[in-house]
């Protein structure tokens, strides 16, 4: 059972969501709190797995209390309320940093109670389960030693994986064994590639949950200098890229910008899919263009990772790298098939720094990732991945 606090000033979204999550006879809402000093005074009381967090608030609002929790407990899972404003996405941006797992927005514009508590539970309710689903149950455990306030420490929520075996016994540098896969049970290996003549011309990314931070380390580590543009599915509304790439923008030596239709992608640039709008890369002439769509979201996603990765391995085929980064569900594994089929070269961000190890362990468990990463090697692996532009040499598997 994963016991929930519901912290929010208004009762009647207090119940709301409390109604959202009664469906759910693995989850139960121990608690409720109107402010943050209420929720610190009960997360002490009632230990509860996660935490769902309003950001406005009086006497002490959610980005304040993010930080407290933070400061107290490292590794409890929380989940940010917000709204669909530019306010909003600032709020819940802010939140991200300080250390929130994740986030929902509030309904607007629905037509009752009973649609306003179905777009809650179908929000919500798989965020819990992938924050909370493989987590230890038992009390929190204050920071570790040398934990930095306002962090999560990473892999919170995820229990620890034994290296994947090879055949012969001996352990597959950088990969690990899905929580899931017993030992002896079978080996989740990527398959050597033979090395391309060409070099690496374009970095697709794919990520979810826990992807603005980790997103945000990627790209603030990369130089102006990159030789190559950037192309980005990050599952996010509409309002929430816009303001997430110009916050980018502003700490990156990169150029990062939310896409528009018919953008010439060009190298040192980040492109950032816009909310609600499907993103895909096609040659006009001797360019590369964006465009954009409103087709069917897919794995319930717009914009969708696979989209995104579908078209590159069309336009780029074996001349891209794909990056897939922590996030729940398994979004852009199918174009990480087709990538991986043209020639090119994948990466995933590993479980242990992983916020949910959904996305890249999906990837990582089909056999279709070259190399399984720490996040804070990831940016370094790019850089000389693709240093020299096209005459970069394709790799092996790697830590």
């Amino acid at each position: 059972m994963i016991s929930v606090l519901v912290v929010d000033d208004s009762v009647v979204v207090r119940r709301l969501i409390t109604d959202a999550l009664g469906d759910d006879p693995e989850i139960r809402v121990v608690g409720t709190a109107p402010n943050g000093k209420v929720a610190l005074t009960k997360i002490e009381q009632l230990r509860p797995d996660l935490v769902t967090l309003d950001i406005e608030m009086p006497i002490m609002d959610g980005l304040q209390t993010m930080r407290a929790i933070r400061q107290q407990y490292a590794r409890l899972p929380v989940i940010m309320f917000s709204t669909l404003t530019a306010a909003g996405a600032t709020a819940t941006l802010d939140a991200l940093s300080a250390g929130a797992s994740d986030y929902v927005t509030k309904p607007a514009n629905v037509g009752s109670v009973a649609e306003s508590i179905r777009s809650v539970r179908e929000q919500i309710i798989p965020r819990i389960h992938a924050l909370c689903g493989g987590r230890a149950r038992g009390p929190l455990a204050p920071p570790r030693p040398g934990a930095a306030p306002g962090r999560p420490l990473p892999g919170a929520g995820h229990p620890s994986a034994p290296p994947l075996a090879r055949p012969g016994g001996s352990a597959l540098p950088g990969v690990v064994r899905p929580p899931n896969v017993p030992p002896g049970g079978p080996v989740v290996a990527p398959v050597r590639a033979a090395p391309r003549t060409g070099g690496i011309e374009v970095v697709a990314v794919g990520c979810s949950t826990g992807g603005p931070d980790a997103l945000t380390a990627v790209v603030r580590a990369l130089p102006a200098s990159l030789p190559v543009p950037v192309v980005v599915v990050q599952h996010m509304p509409p309002v929430f890229t816009k303001m997430f790439a110009d916050r980018l923008d502003r700490t990156a030596a990169l150029s990062v910008v939310e896409a528009a239709g018919d953008m010439v992608v060009r190298p040192g640039t980040v492109y950032i899919a816009p909310g609600d709008f499907h993103m895909e890369v096609v040659r006009r002439g001797t360019e590369v263009v964006t465009k954009l769509n409103t087709g069917p979201p897919e794995n319930f996603c717009r914009p969708a990772v696979d989209v995104l990765f579908r078209s590159v391995s069309r336009t780029y085929g074996g001349s891209t790298l794909a990056v897939i980064l922590t996030g729940m569900g398994q979004d852009g594994k199918r174009g990480a098939e087709q990538l991986r089929a043209a020639g090119a070269e994948i990466v995933v961000q590993d479980e242990a720094t992983s916020v949910v190890w959904g996305m890249p362990g999906a990837v990582a468990q089909a056999g279709i990732a070259h190399a399984v990463l720490p996040l804070g090697e990831i940016a370094n692996h790019l850089i000389s991945r693709t240093a020299g532009g096209r005459g970069a040499k394709s790799m092996e598997v790697t830590r």
